[in-house]
């Protein structure tokens, strides 16, 4: 029996679905996209050549096959309703539009964006972005404190330390926050900011020591714990949703069971 017109486009389709979704397909794209990337660096080295520039053009449009084919295979619908694929359509687009752009340097930070397509392709990365995003809210209060934190160190600062130190390190509120962020950062704060008001303010290290205590060890603490806390959410949120489909699964074999077992006593 031959299939009709939209039985062979059902078919059709979903061959493409199964080939763009297969695992190897996913490899070869971020194959592809690692190679991208090598041109792109040894453009860095070897500027305006032409060979470089063939390769470039080249992966644009295996790019937009990829995109054509997820598109066909997926569907409108199913394909635009996932963020990742809406990202990736995006840098894909924007490729072919400022391809031609006279601006090099649009052109070039466009082809530095489509290293990015590197998070879509890998489940890992894609897993910590996801984890990233939903915890903003969170974090958004662990900013807060720390703009807080900040900003009572650094009138603090101003108001102890103006004297002692050159103008740009707590010569004003704006210097002494960028000084603080030199300290928090470990970058020479003892040698160029926290012996020499020592040495002029010997009560000073309690300044120092409570700052970094505070700043760099409790809030990077809260901030790694609250990234991993939604990572945890997440293997939860799997793990629950697998749960339910097993549990859904068994509930139908039960009922399967017995709707044999029905049959065999009416048979007898």
């Amino acid at each position: 029996m031959e299939l009709s017109n939209k039985d062979k486009k059902h078919s059709w389709r979903e061959s493409l679905r199964r080939l763009v979704q297969h695992k190897n397909f996913q490899a070869v794209v971020i194959a592809i996209i690692l190679f991208n990337g090598l041109v792109i660096v040894t453009e860095t080295y070897l500027e305006g050549n032409k060979v470089l520039l063939v390769l470039d053009i080249i992966i644009v449009w295996i790019f937009v096959a990829e995109l054509l084919l997820k598109i066909t295979g997926l569907g409108f619908k199913d394909y635009f309703s996932e963020r990742w694929n809406v990202f990736d359509f995006t840098i894909v687009v924007a490729s072919l539009i400022f391809y031609t752009t006279p601006f090099v340097s649009v052109l070039r930070l466009i082809r530095v964006l489509r290293l990015f397509r590197m998070i879509p392709a890998i489940p890992a990365l894609r897993k910590i972005i996801d984890s990233l995003i939903k915890s903003l809210p969170a974090l958004g209060g662990i900013l807060g404190l720390s703009v807080l934190i900040f900003s009572i160190y650094a009138i603090i600062g101003t108001t102890f330390f103006r004297e002692v130190l050159p103008y740009e390190f707590f010569g004003s509120f704006h210097t002494s926050l960028f000084t603080l962020m030199q300290v928090v950062t470990f970058e020479s704060w003892a040698s160029q900011v926290a012996r020499p008001v020592m040495n002029e303010i010997p009560w000073s290290w309690i300044y120092f020591v409570s700052f970094i205590i505070i700043g760099a060890l409790v809030i990077l603490n809260l901030v790694v714990a609250v990234i991993l806390s939604y990572l945890g959410q997440e293997d939860d949120a799997n793990r629950d949703e697998q749960m339910e489909r097993l549990f859904r699964e068994n509930q139908e074999l039960k009922k399967d069971i017995h709707e044999i077992k029905q049959l065999l006593l009416h048979k007898k």
